[in-house]
């Protein structure tokens, strides 16, 4: 299962964004279509090392108050991704790491992670000795 979901991340999501661009390319013309490419690298790389600044301080300030930050170590990374996703060329990546820099909507993936991880520890045993057994 794993395997398959890998293997649709790394091939099946570039043949879609290659798809998408020769579309875009065909209907826009080359030019503006990699501009919009570049625009949106520089306005991901912009807006993640703004939100990325700002969730830092509220860590640091967490910190001095004697708080673990642990939603804004959880909003961090997102922003630390989706930064990443949009440096990389696409349509569906810039859409990704727009919705992951975007307070809102990060707040509502958030939510989702939190309810699927809560799942995830149900379904784990509970038994210590099974972590010796190895």
């Amino acid at each position: 299962m794993m395997f398959q979901r890998l293997l649709l991340l790394f091939i099946g999501v570039p043949l879609i964004e290659i798809l998408i661009l020769i579309r875009l390319g065909e209907m826009m013309g080359f030019w503006p279509t990699v501009l919009l490419v570049v625009g949106t690298g520089i306005l991901g790389a912009w807006l993640a090392r703004l939100y990325g600044w700002t969730l830092w301080m509220e860590v640091q300030r967490e910190l001095q108050m004697g708080r673990m930050p642990t939603d804004k170590m959880v909003d961090g990374l997102m922003v630390l991704i989706g930064g990443i996703v949009l440096l990389t060329p696409g349509l569906l990546t810039d859409l990704t790491g727009f919705l992951l820099l975007i307070p809102a909507s990060r707040a509502i993936i958030k939510q989702w992670l939190k309810k699927k991880f809560e799942a995830q520890i149900v379904s784990v045993p509970h038994d210590e000795n099974e972590v010796f057994r190895g």
